[in-house]
C-alpha cells in the first residue's frame, strides 16, 4: 500500500526538512486509515490528520536530543 517511512531524525538525516516531515505524515495516516486517498467526505479528516502528524513529527525532531552530536558539532567548527 505505502512505501516505508524513513527515519529523519539527525544525523541519520540531517537535512530532514518540512516537506520530509509531510511526506511521512502522509504515509503513516494512509498506512493507519487503510485509504491511499480518502473518500470526499472523508477529505478534511484526513487532511487534518496528516497536518497533526507533521506538526508532532516537527516538535518531536525539534525537542529530540542526540547524545553526543552537540560535542561533534562543536568539535568539527573548531
Amino acid at each position: 500500500m505505502c512505501r516505508n517511512i524513513r527515519t529523519l531524525r539527525p544525523p541519520v538525516t540531517p537535512d530532514a526538512d518540512e516537506e520530509d516531515f509531510r511526506a511521512a505524515a502522509l504515509q503513516y495516516v494512509r498506512k493507519v486509515s487503510g485509504f491511499r486517498a480518502p473518500a470526499a467526505h472523508n477529505r478534511e479528516a484526513f487532511d487534518r490528520a496528516v497536518d497533526a502528524v507533521a506538526e508532532a513529527t516537527s516538535r518531536l525532531l525539534a525537542e529530540l536530543e542526540v547524545r553526543g552530536s552537540h560535542a561533534r558539532a562543536a568539535e568539527a567548527t573548531t
